[in-house]
């Protein structure tokens, strides 16, 4: 975001007057409209409106911006009048929005409404002095949306815009709108294949295509690798639990909102897991414990659960089912600097091999006045948060603290990352648990041959792989690095009749050298399907004709790149080997 318009006082006021002109203007247009509410929001404003039986779609918002215009170059300027209730009542009795919206005010509530030439709605402001001063908007799309949210009210439509001061800052933002939609993972994602949704299936529910599951698979094998030479240990466990094990852990009384319904089997109590530490806590609890054998590292690659509304999810970036990128050390008090600070090097490390540069670290703590959703103990509270901000302090890493963002059984060190559009998204997460030990019951032995309880250090590094890959598809556009890419060359026979064989030749070698290939030998020209290669951002495209029949060689071209360069089959084999490596 370039601005938070609603935080903005002056955006805001404009904003918020811009909501009153496009209601005046599509009551201009649609005479029988009636409106619920028109607020601003942090991208700018939309107005909620009852149209009757007609409908307003993309193409119509030019028509209702050119009346828009048309008022305000008109220069009418906006009154302010406050009513009593029974004025108020009298004044909107043919509307029953603005009925519903009097009877639901305070008997306090000062009411007022505010006019622009032939137009009245009932609004606190507020507003700009004139409609002439709303010279820089856009109407950006329009959508339904439940009258009060709710699915058992009317479907309304609601207009979507923004105004800014001046033109120069409309055209950034909406330079960057533009932008935003290119990097729109749900968009990059339906043109690579990459994953989809389906009503059957559920909100929130994404199915991962053969694309997707190749980057998924590569990412998986990437963290597992860099978790085994560190020491890690994987597990499966499953994805249900029962409510006993919940209330074992405390999900039960601090979480229950967040799952998904209990769900009886024969004489059991199960739910959808949400999170995979009850599991892992049981797995230590398999057999006796030193203290030579901490820490003690789990971890699994595990689907996980847990309810969303449905109007806040989105692709893969927010999910009812997610695959957690999770691990669980358990260790002795001594040995947390150490621990933790492994886990914040391997956060690093891999944000440096991903390119990721602009994020900042930031220290999730409770809230002290809830008793309702943190366990209720502040002596353990002190102490984790004290060890954890000892411990960043002595890494010598900024970071800033964050009131009521802890999980409920400790404190937790979120990484909060810029993307290239859009909000901060918290990718990774490490989180010091003194709790969920006690709670099962967990001991080692140490060095006097007596019983003590270890710590947990709950850490994610990818977080889900779900958000690391929407994440990583907006920040690359799709054009994903060689070694991640699910087709990594593309070949592409000039003459099918002349050229295929030698294609297919190439197209083997390249297989048994491990590398994804595609061969496109659709009878299509090959300039058609060159810019198709282009769309679908293979990261390699090889153009086979006579030239490299008769000289057993390749030309390829890379993604971004007009050059076409020739060179020998192991040339090119051995060309793309080092740069993936």
């Amino acid at each position: 975001m370039l601005k938070n318009i609603k935080e903005d006082k002056n955006l805001n006021i404009m904003n918020h007057s811009c909501a009153h002109l496009l209601a005046q203007a599509v009551k201009h247009l649609y005479p029988k409209a009636l409106f619920w509410v028109g607020p601003v929001i942090e991208e700018g404003f939309y107005y909620d409106i009852d149209l009757g039986e007609d409908v307003i779609k993309e193409e119509d918002l030019e028509k209702i911006e050119k009346e828009m215009k048309k008022i305000a170059k008109d220069g009418k300027r906006i009154y302010r009048e406050e009513l009593s209730r029974e004025e108020a009542l009298e004044k909107f009795k043919n509307d029953p929005y603005k009925i519903d919206l009097i009877n639901n005010m305070l008997e306090d509530t000062v009411i007022s409404c505010y006019t622009q030439g032939d137009f009245t709605d009932l609004c606190r402001g507020p507003h700009v002095e004139s409609v002439k001063q709303l010279k820089y908007f856009k109407l950006l799309k329009v959508s339904g949306a439940y009258f009060k949210g709710d699915s058992k009210n009317k479907m309304l439509q609601r207009i979507y815009g923004v105004c800014f001061e001046n033109e120069e800052d409309l055209n950034e933002y909406l330079d960057y709108i533009k932008e935003a939609k290119e990097r729109d993972h749900r968009k990059i994602g339906k043109e690579q294949e990459i994953f989809m949704n389906h009503d059957l299936v559920g909100a929130g529910m994404p199915l991962w295509l053969p694309n997707g599951a190749i980057i998924r698979k590569q990412l998986e094998n990437y963290i597992y690798d860099k978790e085994r030479k560190l020491g890690y240990n994987h597990v499966y466990t499953p994805c249900v639990g029962t409510v006993n094990l919940y209330k074992t852990s405390g999900h039960w009384d601090h979480y229950k909102e967040n799952m998904f319904p209990m769900m009886k089997v024969d004489d059991e109590e199960f739910v959808l897991r949400p999170m995979n530490c009850p599991h892992h806590m049981l797995v230590y609890k398999n057999k006796l414990h030193s203290y030579r054998d901490l820490p003690i590292r789990i971890g699994e690659f595990a689907t996980d659960f847990r309810y969303e509304a449905s109007g806040a999810v989105k692709g893969l970036e927010r999910v009812r089912c997610m695959c957690q990128n999770d691990a669980h050390l358990f260790v002795t008090p001594e040995q947390i600097k150490d621990e933790f600070k492994q886990v914040v090097n391997l956060i690093l490390e891999v944000y440096k091999d991903f390119g990721i540069k602009d994020y900042k670290f930031r220290l999730s703590l409770r809230d002290p006045k809830d008793k309702e959703k943190y366990f209720d103990d502040d002596e353990m509270w002190n102490n984790a948060e004290n060890k954890l901000r000892e411990v960043l302090n002595e890494l010598k890493i900024p970071y800033f603290e964050a009131i009521g963002e802890a999980a409920f059984y400790g404190p937790k060190l979120d990484v909060e990352v810029k993307p290239a559009v859009g909000p901060e998204v918290t990718l990774s997460t490490c989180q010091l648990d003194f709790l969920l030990p006690r709670r099962f019951e967990l001991t080692y032995i140490d060095n006097k041959g007596e019983k003590q309880v270890p710590v947990v250090i709950h850490r994610a590094i990818f977080g889900t792989f779900d958000r690391f890959t929407a994440f990583l598809m907006e920040e690359t556009k799709g054009c994903f690095p060689t070694w991640l890419a699910p087709i990594q060359i593309n070949i592409i026979p000039v003459n099918n009749e002349h050229h295929l064989e030698y294609s297919k030749k190439i197209y083997n070698l390249l297989l048994e050298n491990n590398f994804r290939v595609n061969l496109d030998d659709r009878e299509e020209k090959v300039g058609y399907r060159m810019r198709e290669s282009v769309v679908k951002k293979y990261p390699y495209t090889l153009i086979l004709g006579q030239k490299e029949v008769d000289n057993n060689t390749i030309s390829y071209r890379k993604h971004g790149s007009e050059e076409t360069i020739s060179v020998s089959i192991d040339e090119f084999i051995n060309l793309i080997k080092k740069e993936i490596i």
